[in-house]
């Protein structure tokens, strides 16, 4: 994947949410096919935290739904409901970012990865997902 940063905005259909996050213009997205992820069919990529910036007065129109364990947070407009972020399970340093809610123009590239989220330990292992949230270094 390319390494050069850009920044990236982007966020949810009304505009309600809006958000930038520095990464490469090709990444790595995952499909997960946990119970939540596979019916709201979110592909995301992973940045760190530090690279993530929500914008404005956008706090104020998230919401946030939680199962299971309760460790993930997956957040969602209140006005729109679209998931264009939440901060995951599997990477607790890091925000999955929707990559078809990136703004046109900045995403040179796209590689689509499986994450089998119906058997959340042994994917987590065998995928080195949770490397995706680390800051080069």
């Amino acid at each position: 994947m390319d390494s050069d940063l850009v920044m990236h905005c982007g966020g949810c259909h009304c505009r309600s949410v809006r958000w930038q996050v520095e990464a490469p213009s090709s990444v790595v997205a995952w499909e997960c096919n946990c119970s939540d992820c596979s019916m709201r069919g979110n592909t995301s990529f992973i940045v760190p935290s530090e690279k993530f910036e929500l914008l404005g007065n956008s706090k104020e129109f998230l919401t946030t739904y939680t199962f299971g364990t309760h460790t993930a947070k997956h957040t969602f407009c209140k006005v729109c409901g679209i998931t264009s972020f939440y901060m995951p399970k599997s990477n607790p340093d890091g925000i999955p970012v929707t990559y078809k809610c990136v703004d046109p123009g900045t995403l040179s590239h796209v590689e689509v990865r499986k994450f089998d989220g119906r058997n959340w330990d042994t994917a987590h292992a065998a995928t080195g997902i949770a490397a995706c949230s680390k800051l080069p270094g």
